[in-house]
Parts: C-alpha cells; structure tokens; sequence
C-alpha cells in the first residue's frame, strides 16, 4: 500500500514538474529583460568562482581582495577585447565593396560552369536572371536577404542589451560569489542536523560540477579563439580577431556551433583568396582540426562522460533558447541545460531526468 501511495506521489510531482516547466517557459519569454542579467551573472559567477577560490587557498589572500582582483582582470580584458572588436566590425564594414568585387567574381565562374553543364536548362526552371548577382538571384528564390538582416538585428540587439545591462550583471555576480562564500552556514541554519549534512553535499556537488563545466567550456572556447586566431593571421587573412570571437562564442553551441564557425570562415577565406585555393584549404585544414581535437578529444577527457547532453535534448534546446532569447539564448543553451542535468543526477527524484538528458546509456 504504502508502494502504491509512493508511486502515485511521484507521478503527480511529475506532472506537476511538467506543468512547472512551462510556466517556466511562459515567464522567461514574458520577463527576459529581467532573467537574462541574472543568468549571465550566474554563470559569470561560476566562471569566476574556481579563480577567486584558488587566489585565497594558494595565495592567502582574502576573499574580498580576490574578488577585486579578479574582476579588475576582467574589466581590462573585457574592454580591451571591445576597443579591438569594434575596429575590426568598422574595418570589415568599410572593406565589403571589395569582398562584393571578389563575390562577384565566383559567382561569374559559377555561372559559366552552370552555363557549360549538360543540364543547364534545369537551372532555368528557377527563373535566374542572368543580368543580376548570384546574390541577388539567391535572395529572390529564397530571401536570404531578409533572414540575414533579420539575424544581424537580432545579433546586434542581443550585443546593445548585453553591453546596456552589464554594470547590472557584474553587481549581481559580485553579491553572487559573496553569497556562495555563506551556502554551507546557511545550509546549517535552515535545515535539521539529519538533514542538513544531505544538503550541504548536493548543494557543494551542484556547484562543483557547474563550475567545473562552466570553466572547462570557457577555457576550451578560449583556446579555439586563440588557434584560430593565429591561423587567420599567419595565412595573412583579414579580421582574425573577428573570426576568432566567432569561434570562441559558436563553441558554447557543441557541434552545431564549431560547424557555423568552421563555414562562415572557410567562406570567407574562400572570398578574400580567390582563385587561390591554398590559403582557404590551410585555414580550412587548421579551424577543423582545432574543433575537432579540442572539442571531440581533449574536452570530453577533462569533463568526463557525466557532463554529455543528448544530440536531440542539444537540438530541442537551441530551439527553444533561440525562441527565447534569440542568438544570446543559443549562446546559453547548452551550458544551462547542462545545470539542470546536474541539479537533477543529485536529487533522488530527479536522477530520471537526468538520464534522459544525457548522451551515455550506463
């Protein structure tokens, strides 16, 4: 009997759950002015947390002191990185008159490839006009153009509201990583001796996994900026701190995110070199087997098979995030969907959820 009333309570905190998380849902859509400042200062927080703890273990500084330091650190980088980006953005805007040249260029030798084919008459079914771009031709048989003015207001959106809101976000972080020096005295307080030793240890491996993950991610994401960086700059390609923030951004998204950024700037390189095809094969050759050994060998290691999301849950995320919160919620996505999967594997109730969101079937 008491099985049965065990399941039944189970079954009804599911559905409520279920019902719970698309009120969820309803509210971060209705309130994303509100929440987003509050999850960047989360995960900031948890990028910042290991540093600002081993500043105190190893140097005995206090917490305060490295909590200064830390983010006196990031602010210089932070702007430094923005004064470089928004000279390259102004540089690759004054040099599309020449790209628009060399595009111009390929598409006339992909016409008269087309042209030269057997079946040309196929392509005349699509009622290309031969006086215009292939851009053009593109945008009118499926209006490319609105979709990329479309992203690139939503790009830009997503960037003015990130830089309006972040004093809010660098203060709600702050007081964050105070709050976490106080969880285990609090955990004290608020629940019985039989309980709070329970608390104490989901709360500290809830936190230790996030941070853990949160920090690999950024360093991983670091370091395929940097690489590519180099790459784009020893191939003398243009803007290589612009593809190099590209790549460090895209590789929050697994998979998806490394094959956008390995694309855009194939295509690129493509452009600026044509006809040569050296300096695009080597780029090519060198963003690739910078995703692929960081993000399908040395990241997987250093996280361990616990921290997998499913590629199904990764796709239903980015869709809903980017419903959300647009390119700022992709972004997120997965990083926020690996939270939850922890919060889940340390509550008995939730472990189901958990395996479910993950990519491992032990």
């Amino acid at each position: 009997m008491e099985n049965q009333n065990n399941k039944f309570l189970k079954g009804i905190f599911f559905i409520l759950l279920f019902f719970l998380t698309i009120l969820c849902g309803m509210l971060l859509k209705v309130m994303a002015d509100v929440f987003k400042p509050v999850v960047l200062a989360v995960l900031l927080s948890l990028v910042f947390y290991p540093l600002i703890r081993r500043l105190c273990l190893f140097i005995k500084l206090p917490w305060w002191l490295s909590t200064v330091i830390v983010y006196i650190a990031f602010f210089v980088a932070f702007f430094l990185v923005a004064n470089i980006l928004t000279a390259s953005f102004k540089a690759v805007v004054l040099a599309i008159p020449r790209y628009q040249e060399r595009f111009n260029a390929i598409q006339d030798s992909i016409r008269l490839a087309i042209e030269a084919h057997p079946n040309s008459k196929f392509f005349a079914l699509l009622n290309f006009d031969e006086e215009a771009s292939l851009f053009a031709n593109l945008n009118n048989q499926f209006n490319i153009l609105e979709y990329l003015k479309s992203l690139a207001i939503d790009f830009t959106g997503s960037v003015v509201v990130f830089m309006k809101t972040l004093f809010l976000v660098v203060l709600l972080s702050i007081f964050l990583l105070a709050e976490f020096k106080k969880t285990k005295h609090k955990v004290r307080l608020a629940f019985t001796d039989e309980h709070n030793l329970r608390v104490i240890k989901i709360v500290h491996n809830i936190i230790k996994d996030t941070t853990h993950y949160i920090s690999i991610k950024f360093v991983i994401s670091l370091f395929t900026g940097i690489f590519i960086f180099f790459a784009c700059a020893l191939t003398r390609m243009d803007f290589p701190l612009v593809w190099a923030f590209l790549a460090f951004c895209f590789n929050f998204i697994p998979t998806f995110g490394s094959i956008a950024s390995c694309a855009i700037t194939i295509l690129f390189s493509i452009i600026q070199f044509y006809p040569s095809p050296v300096a695009p094969i080597i780029i090519g050759i060198w963003v690739i087997a910078v995703n692929m050994i960081l993000g399908n060998v040395i990241e997987p290691k250093i996280e361990g098979d616990n921290l997998g999301i499913s590629p199904f849950v990764i796709l239903v995320s980015l869709s809903l995030a980017g419903w959300l919160w647009g390119i700022l919620g992709m972004i997120l996505a997965v990083p926020l969907m690996v939270i939850i999967k922890i919060v889940c594997e340390n509550i008995s109730y939730l472990k189901p959820i958990a395996v479910f969101l993950g990519n491992k079937s032990n």
